[in-house]
């Protein structure tokens, strides 16, 4: 499979214009160091393991799309994670803006 980003361009300047631009926050540790990698990795694990792995069957790209996709939205605004105070990420999102404003008022 051909990466469509090569790992360098999460570095460059234009990237991070872009991330700022957009208002995203870059997570990039040093070479070597996994601390900021563990959580994408678990995301990983749980997303192969409970849609791509076994019995699934994906007639076309688009099946195995939605299939992901209706996962995600699960995992994003259902499901409770315990990083997260056993909230959902959408949830605790919410209470994390709204701790700012509060905040910033």
């Amino acid at each position: 499979m051909q990466r469509l980003v090569e790992l360098a361009q999460y570095g460059s300047r234009a990237f991070a214009g872009l991330c700022d631009q957009l208002g995203l926050a870059r997570l990039m540790g040093a070479v070597g160091t996994s601390a900021d990698n563990a959580a994408c990795e678990s995301l990983h694990v749980s997303l192969k393991c409970e849609t791509l792995q076994g019995a699934h069957d994906y007639g076309d790209p688009g099946a195995c799309r939605r299939t992901v996709c209706a996962w995600l939205t699960c995992y994003n605004t259902r499901r409770r994670h315990s990083a997260n105070g056993h909230l959902s990420p959408n949830e605790y999102e919410r209470r994390r803006h709204t701790a700012e404003l509060t905040l910033a008022a």
